[in-house]
């Protein structure tokens, strides 16, 4: 009797556990590994951008920018395969705003603000985390891609203090 309860037990037991660990959906993963890749030149690849000083009274409401400063990246080398290019940015992102890159914690930290990245055209945004436009790499030449960033505001009212921010990039070709 006690044999049949046990085995009774297993049975029930296995086929709730087989629903428990039911498959609801598939993501398949894509992409390319290749050796046809640009070199990003070495002043472009560990750069500091100097956003400058910014009044909090520069900041009247949440989503107001300052100090608009461009920096470029360039790629060189690159081989007649790789025709274009988009880049990425990583980082920490604003609690204000995820589309911003969060300034670096501490003691003094500025709040209220974050840093946003922004295409050449200096008003079309590049959320963390998220691919560039399209950049047309030309073979056989450097290929300087220019970027804009710019302080934002991410609330009402600002607090001063430090406003740093630190981004890693990645270049994917296509």
């Amino acid at each position: 009797m006690n044999s049949k309860f046990a085995m009774m037990a297993l049975l029930v037991g296995s086929a709730f556990a087989s629903v428990a660990n039911a498959a609801d959906g598939t993501i398949n993963f894509t992409g390319k590994v290749t050796d046809e890749a640009c070199t990003v030149n070495p002043s472009s690849a560990t750069q500091t951008v100097n956003l400058g000083s910014v009044r909090t009274g520069g900041f009247n409401a949440s989503g107001t920018t300052a100090s608009p400063t461009r920096f470029s990246i360039t790629l060189t080398s690159c081989p007649a395969a790789a025709k274009t290019a988009v880049l990425k940015f990583d980082g920490p992102t604003s609690s204000g705003n995820s589309n911003y890159l969060a300034l670096t914690s501490g003691a003094g930290v500025a709040t209220g603000v974050a840093i946003g990245l922004f295409e050449s055209d200096s008003t079309t945004l590049i959320p963390v985390g998220s691919a560039s436009t399209t950049k047309t790499l030309v073979s056989g030449a450097d290929t300087t891609i220019q970027f804009v960033a710019k302080y934002i505001s991410t609330a009402a009212t600002v607090v001063p203090g430090t406003a740093n921010a630190v981004s890693n990039f990645t270049v994917s070709y296509n």
